[in-house]
């Protein structure tokens, strides 16, 4: 992926990921990843994760990660699919393992230090990220993930998200259009399509896109895709998420 703007340029600040990812580099804008824990059913769908940090890494960003110091909503056991009643785990503690040790408190992350911000899905950020896997359209989201939302949105600067994540765009940033996929189930290829009612129930427009599309609402500089919302091939969520990271990455070009 080419480099959207001069790596001499001497505006550039780094971009963030949401798990939460955060990207810092001298070369392209720096997203941060904002994650939130790590594995699919209570956290961070790794998978998604590690495609965000591969696309920004070829195109030359370097990432910091963040995410929110609170306990997880529940411990589910991924063998079983169960949740785990005995047993608690923390958000901040459990990212650490996708980031390698190298993460920070969701709480400092400021839109004032990076070009854009990622936010990668998982059911962590419907359980941890937000309440939306309780209450739907009545979810409430995490103070610091709102405030995050709200600081790059104010300040112009590109927010992607994927697969279950564009929920708390639609509910955070008022008449945004994201994309989930498919509107219909289609036989099980779309086994979460009843997410869209709630999407437009929050007064966010959808667009149908396939698994390897990425929607950009310009006006909003919000850049979505399905990724895991679509039963398929790992590397067709690989490329959707690509071409996600490569837009993001073209909006933040000076």
């Amino acid at each position: 992926m080419p480099a959207p703007f001069s790596p001499l340029d001497p505006s550039f600040t780094p971009l963030c990921q949401a798990s939460c990812l955060q990207v810092d580099s001298l070369l392209t804008p720096a997203p941060p990843q904002v994650l939130s824990g790590c594995g699919v059913y209570d956290g961070t769908e790794l998978h998604e994760a590690s495609a965000v940090l591969v696309h920004l890494s070829r195109g030359g960003a370097e990432v910091q990660i963040f995410a929110p110091d609170i306990p997880q909503m529940h411990v589910v056991d991924h063998t079983k699919g169960q949740p785990s009643e005995s047993e608690t785990r923390n958000v901040l503690t459990e990212s650490a393992r996708i980031a390698r040790g190298k993460i920070t408190d969701l709480a400092k992350l400021s839109a004032d230090n990076h070009d854009a911000a990622i936010f990668p899905g998982g059911f962590g950020a419907a359980k941890n990220l937000s309440t939306f896997a309780v209450d739907g359209k009545d979810c409430k989201v995490h103070e610091d993930v709102e405030r995050v939302l709200k600081e790059f949105h104010k300040a112009g600067k590109p927010i992607g998200l994927c697969c279950i994540a564009p929920v708390l765009a639609a509910k955070v940033l008022h008449g945004v259009e994201v994309t989930v996929g498919h509107e219909q189930e289609e036989g099980g290829k779309w086994p979460y399509a009843g997410t869209v009612e709630a999407i437009k129930a929050l007064g966010a427009k959808h667009c149908v896109r396939g698994v390897t599309e990425a929607h950009v609402d310009q006006k909003n500089k919000v850049v979505t895709t399905p990724a895991f919302m679509c039963e398929t091939e790992l590397h067709h969520i690989h490329d959707g998420i690509g071409a996600m990271v490569k837009k993001v990455l073209e909006l933040c070009g000076k």
